[in-house]
Formats: C-alpha cells, sequence, structure tokens
C-alpha cells in the first residue's frame, strides 16, 4: 500500500506510529535502515484495533529488545511492531506463579523472581532478549530453556484475535516451537519453585560469571549467530566454525568474535550485506569441512 493511503487508513493511530523510522538503533547489531511503518502500541486495546484496521494489509514485523536480529539496510515495505509499556509489566498470580508483558526483558523476569524467592529462572538473567521473544525461540542456557517454566502464553493475529495457549499444547523442541509465524506474544504465565532468594542470586552470580569469561561483552554484536547441531555431532556449532573458518575472516567491519567464533560483531560500520556475506560464508564453509548445515538462530528481517 502507497504511503499516503496508509496514513489515511492509520491516521487515528498517529500519535503512535512513526512513518519512514529509522531501526538502526533498534537492534544490538546496530544495523539496518528504515521501516515504512513503526508502531508501538501502549496497551493491548490498542494493538487489537490497530490490526482490525490495517486488515494484514501489511507484512507485519515484531521486534523486541532486537537482541537476535538482523535488519535490512533498505525500506523494510511493511509495518514494525515494537510493544509499549502496558506489555512491559510484572505481577505474582500466587506464590509460585508469575505474569509477565511480553516486553519485559528477560533478566528483568529473573530479578523479579529472585525477589519473590522464585527460583527457576535464574538462567533468564544471562540472555539478553524479551519475554515475547524468549517463547519464540524457546531461549536456553546452561542447561535450561524457558518452556520448563511456562505454563501459558496470551497471543494475538494479525487480525486482532487474542487468545491464550497452554504450553502443554506447544510443541516445543530447540530454540524453536510450533506456533504460526502469525503470531504475536503478548503476556506469558511461568511457574517457579521455592527457594531462598539469597541462594537465587548466588546461582545468577555464578551464571554471569560464566557467561562473562565465554561470550563478548559491551560491543555490537547479536548474540549466538547459529544454533548447536542436534543428532549430527557431539561438537557445538562454535567449534565447528572455529575449525572450518579463518579465525581472522572479514566482510567490510562484519567479523567473527576473537572470544567466542558464534558470536559475529559489527566493528564499526557493518552493512546488512557485510554481515549477511559473513553468515553464508561460515555457513558454506562448515558444510564443505564437516558436511553438517547449521541453522541461523538469529531472525533476518528483510524484504
Amino acid at each position: 500500500m502507497k504511503i499516503d493511503n496508509l496514513k489515511k487508513l492509520l491516521k487515528e493511530f498517529e500519535n503512535d506510529i512513526i512513518f519512514n523510522a529509522d531501526l538502526k538503533k533498534k537492534n544490538w547489531f546496530n544495523i539496518g535502515g528504515k521501516a515504512k511503518v513503526f508502531y508501538k502500541p501502549a496497551e493491548l486495546k490498542d494493538l487489537i484495533k490497530f490490526l482490525k484496521v490495517l486488515d494484514n494489509k501489511e507484512k507485519i514485523y515484531t521486534i523486541g529488545a532486537g537482541s537476535n536480529t538482523l535488519i535490512t539496510d533498505e525500506v523494510f515495505n511493511g509495518v514494525v511492531i515494537k510493544l509499549g509499556k502496558n506489555f512491559n509489566r510484572l505481577s505474582s498470580l500466587s506464590p509460585e506463579i508469575i505474569i509477565s508483558g511480553a516486553a519485559v526483558s528477560d533478566k528483568k523476569l529473573s530479578e523479579f523472581a529472585a525477589d519473590n524467592d522464585l527460583s527457576g529462572f535464574e538462567f533468564l538473567s544471562c540472555i539478553p532478549g524479551t519475554v515475547g521473544g524468549g517463547i519464540k525461540m524457546n531461549a536456553g542456557c546452561f542447561g535450561n530453556e524457558i518452556k520448563d517454566i511456562l505454563i501459558s502464553v496470551q497471543v494475538i493475529d494479525k487480525i486482532g484475535n487474542v487468545s491464550s495457549i497452554p504450553s502443554n499444547k506447544i510443541n516445543f523442541d530447540y530454540r524453536t516451537n510450533n506456533l504460526s509465524e502469525d503470531l504475536i506474544f503478548l503476556s506469558a504465565s511461568f511457574k517457579g519453585k521455592k527457594k531462598d532468594s539469597k541462594n537465587i542470586l548466588k546461582t545468577m552470580k555464578e551464571l554471569k560469571v560464566k557467561k562473562d569469561n565465554n561470550q563478548p561483552t559491551k560491543i555490537k554484536t547479536s548474540g549466538s549467530t547459529f544454533k548447536n547441531p542436534t543428532n549430527k555431532t557431539k561438537k557445538k556449532v562454535w567449534e565447528l566454525i572455529k575449525e572450518s573458518t579463518p579465525s581472522d575472516i572479514s566482510f567490510g567491519d562484519a567479523c567473527i568474535s576473537k572470544k567466542h567464533s558464534n558470536f559475529f560483531i559489527n566493528r564499526g560500520n557493518a552493512t546488512f550485506n557485510d554481515m549477511k556475506k559473513l553468515i553464508e560464508y561460515v555457513e558454506q564453509r562448515v558444510f564443505e569441512k564437516t558436511g553438517i548445515k547449521i541453522e541461523k538462530e538469529i531472525k533476518i528481517l528483510e524484504n
């Protein structure tokens, strides 16, 4: 749809919309161009109305923290949605159950759980994303995954219908699940186990030290680039990359971290094509050397 027609269609939402919005600062790679429409609904009723008015006439992409997203340098020909303040709330439903908005950071959820003497959320303190993104990719680390604590998730489809899905109706697998790509996650309920907060905080501190010792920090990166292979090799994907790819390879300012070979870095001014070429090069080298086709963990937003 032409931008002028979109402006007329979405006029009642204009206070929460940016047309031709810059996306470069909305992701950890610090790479990207613009979105035709960027919409940040403050609350659920606004989002429902927006989606009903839009009526799936445009491509829709939901972005959270942008911690695992590579965004095109071109104008994304669609609508990018980022959930606003009322999706960033936490509450206790019972002594063992937490309700979290999808825009809450994984770290904030883990800290809230610790404050409420709830164990099982410690690993989330090391995941640099949001609850919605975590459910979408079944985020995990150090032997735990978000599916282990999830009770249910509230979702909305792209024409504005809201529903709740129990976790036992979702088929989770390593870094994925069988939920439709058309769903936007709104909130979720989680269950933990009662434990003294001092012990929980001690575990969180130990995990952070472990993470900081093994992964790059305070740089333009997007977390793990590829998933670990399953049922094909005992080796982790970082080992496959290290054994198959020159450590000093780069395309423009896109390069591989010296600290962890599954973390790709923007040294300064890497473009979308620089990073995409690096990803494709590593995929090809690993396949040529090992016969294993590695699968991307990061999401790529392009037209």
